[in-house]
């Protein structure tokens, strides 16, 4: 099921031994659009250090209580990779994670959880041994903020049409599914919503999403969109 991801902003975190803080943020991976870590505050309990959570470790999200289950004790976390607040995510940080909690890695492999297309923990897919690379070392500059997109201009093939106010995500696969935005003048300043497969590529530097549509196809399949949901 899509759900808007600022829903999820503030949600309660729960460990299997008790709460553990609430959701901040998440980090997506531009490339395959999927969510790969849940930024957790954690309050005075880990004060400054930034927890991150996979969805390998999370339950059925609890929309009525508004609480995520982590299907982690408190002690496991506490005793993870610690990640530096002020870096980018490394790949030699994914790997001492990944091996801590015995999961299959999400590079390893040609689906979007490596050779799943769920963030499913299957026995049979744990390797404990896995050698470094030297690729470890660097930043992965495909991991981005949810919060940090949010705002950015999207530019259609001839123009401007708005700007990204949320995203949508499965979850389930924890995949990104569309792009909440809210137009500017030419249509209203309406919210539509884009598809994460119709992104060219995102320019950080610009603050800018490219996409691969003109404007009038765009307002097309809005207008499209308002008229199935009136009927």
């Amino acid at each position: 099921m899509l759900q808007n991801i600022k829903e999820l902003y503030g949600i309660t975190l729960a460990a299997s031994d008790g709460e553990i803080g609430h959701v901040n943020d998440f980090y997506f991976d531009d490339t395959s659009w999927v969510i790969r870590y849940l930024v957790a505050d954690t309050g005075s309990w880990l004060a400054g250090r930034k927890v991150l959570l996979t969805p390998h470790a999370f339950g059925h999200w609890n929309r009525d209580e508004k609480v995520l289950p982590i299907n982690l004790t408190r002690k496991q976390i506490e005793n993870s990779p610690s990640i530096e607040s002020h870096r980018p995510v490394s790949r030699q940080f994914e790997h001492d994670y990944y091996q801590y909690y015995g999961w299959p890695a999400y590079w390893e492999g040609g689906g979007m959880w490596g050779v799943a297309g769920f963030p499913v923990i299957d026995a049979a897919l744990i390797k404990k041994d896995r050698p470094h690379h030297g690729h470890h070392q660097r930043d992965d500059l495909h991991l981005r903020s949810t919060k940090v997109v949010a705002g950015y201009e999207i530019q259609a093939s001839d123009g401007p049409i708005g700007h990204v106010i949320s995203l949508t995500v499965d979850d389930k696969s924890w995949a990104i599914g569309e792009l909440v935005v809210e137009t500017g003048h030419w249509y209203a300043g309406k919210e539509i919503l884009i598809s994460a497969g119709d992104v060219k590529r995102i320019s950080y530097d610009e603050s800018k999403v490219f996409v691969e549509l003109s404007q009038a196809a765009i307002r097309q399949t809005a207008d499209a969109d308002v008229v199935k949901a009136s009927t």
